[in-house]
């Protein structure tokens, strides 16, 4: 009998060892190595044991000029939810491998089954539950009010009868709720470890490579908002997708942080509803549900999330801090840019708040990762500062750079034609992006300098 062999696999980037050490050499994380358990090679079947021949579809050992590729083969098909298909970058792809993550109770489950509910009145769809009974899911299912002819259902766990069953059905559309729960008998670590999530996870894509068959994937996350399991999880899917939500609140986002066959960081608003997730096509309504008297410190800015662009508020509250250190607390922006602009602000535009508090929130719980939000919190805390106003119908954008200066961003037309239609009629903007025809009704206002912005107020 074949002797059991085993490696040390890094949690956070994948790097195997073939013994333990305290640090990752690869990523330089200290204690991040695992114990894994390698399955025997099977008598008889040489180099090709573990069954990867052909891991990224059919095998072809012909070399193909790129231009040849006949991109027909694989035309998307729509997920039935339009938020859904943007952020995959415009719908589902023929053998894609898509990993959707999100803390507990964010809708993971509930918005997969809408998805196979429906898909599954055109085509063929599977839908395998490691974590629920069947009658929970079909309790689920009743109580949306989904239609239930149709969708082929599986409680499993283990990836040999899941891929047994899956060849005999040939299903269009395969859904795994949860990888985390998945296991290879070969393998004789626990469900969730290390070793099972990154075997199931590559039978699983190999299979959906190999027969056209669409794979989504529920994944777990950490404590911190990460997805659980090895980093080489991520590598071998096609998609990323994580679904993002407090319990406080009924709205998701659905945000694309890798994707294969579209655009990155492109953003997809759902509301949880009595009846599921209900996609919302105008996210800019839903964060701008503003009070009637506008307060100091609030302001409009225009961000751009993958392939639109959406107007959200930004609060700034600055007060007297009765601590040596004042209080830097960005909710919805990185606290580290925060610091940044406000030595800027001290430095080139005269406002000192040092001796300040000073608090940031995006409303709605939107995360803002982009740069175009420089100028419009820099407006709002000197709003807050000087405990005055800002005119409700003013909407700022603009990156603001280390000397001052008012940089430009990327799409600044769209930017301020959607600002527009929202109603707003005086936007200050980088010289650099502002239209030569400014839409009927918006004065644009366009700076250099962040004194320029301070003036215009």
């Amino acid at each position: 009998m074949a002797k059991a062999k085993s490696a040390f696999v890094c949690t956070e980037c994948g790097a195997e060892y073939s013994k333990w050490q305290g640090q990752c050499s690869s990523c330089r994380e200290w204690n991040t190595l695992t114990e894994i358990r390698l399955s025997p090679p099977r008598a008889g079947t040489g180099s090709s044991a573990s069954g990867r021949s052909g891991y990224a579809g059919a095998v072809s050992r012909e070399v193909v000029d790129l231009a040849a590729v006949d991109l027909s083969e694989v035309p998307r098909f729509s997920s039935t939810f339009g938020e859904f298909d943007r952020v995959l970058g415009g719908g589902l792809v023929p053998g894609s491998a898509v990993l959707l993550g999100g803390n507990p109770g964010a809708g993971k489950s509930t918005l997969l089954l809408q998805v196979a509910c429906k898909l599954a009145q055109q085509r063929s769809a599977l839908y395998v539950t490691g974590e629920e009974s069947l009658s929970q899911v079909a309790m689920r299912a009743h109580r949306l009010q989904l239609p239930t002819q149709g969708l082929k259902m599986l409680a499993e766990t283990s990836i040999e009868t899941i891929l047994g069953v899956a060849e005999r059905e040939r299903p269009q559309v395969l859904i795994i709720d949860s990888i985390q729960t998945m296991h290879l008998e070969d393998i004789g670590s626990a469900p969730g470890g290390v070793a099972q999530v990154r075997e199931s996870a590559s039978a699983l894509t190999r299979f959906a490579k190999q027969t056209n068959t669409v794979l989504l994937l529920v994944g777990h996350v950490t404590k911190d908002g990460t997805l659980a399991g090895p980093k080489v999880l991520e590598h071998m899917i096609d998609a990323s997708l994580l679904l993002e939500g407090g319990a406080d609140s009924r709205f998701r986002t659905l945000r694309g942080q890798k994707n294969r066959f579209g655009a990155v960081n492109e953003l997809g608003v759902f509301a949880m509803l009595e009846h599921g997730m209900k996609e919302v096509k105008n996210p800019s309504a839903i964060f701008l549900s503003r009070n009637e008297e506008q307060a100091p410190g609030s302001l409009v800015m225009v961000v751009w999330e993958g392939t639109r662009p959406i107007l959200v508020e930004v609060q700034a509250l600055v007060d007297d801090s009765a601590l040596g250190n004042p209080r830097r607390v960005a909710v919805g922006l990185d606290p580290n840019r925060l610091a940044m602009l406000l030595a800027v602000l001290n430095r080139h535009g005269g406002l000192f708040t040092g001796d300040q508090d000073v608090f940031l929130n995006v409303v709605g719980g939107v995360k803002v990762l982009e740069t175009s939000a420089d100028l419009a919190v820099l407006l709002a805390v000197v709003s807050s500062l000087q405990n005055r106003s800002l005119p409700r119908e003013l909407v700022v954008f603009g990156e603001v750079g280390l000397s001052g200066e008012i940089r430009p961003v990327p799409s600044g037309q769209e930017r301020i034609v959607e600002a527009a239609k929202h109603g707003f009629t005086r936007a200050i903007v980088p010289r650099a992006n502002a239209p030569k025809t400014s839409p009927a009704g918006m004065q644009v206002i366009a700076v250099d300098k962040l004194a320029e912005a301070l003036e215009a107020l």
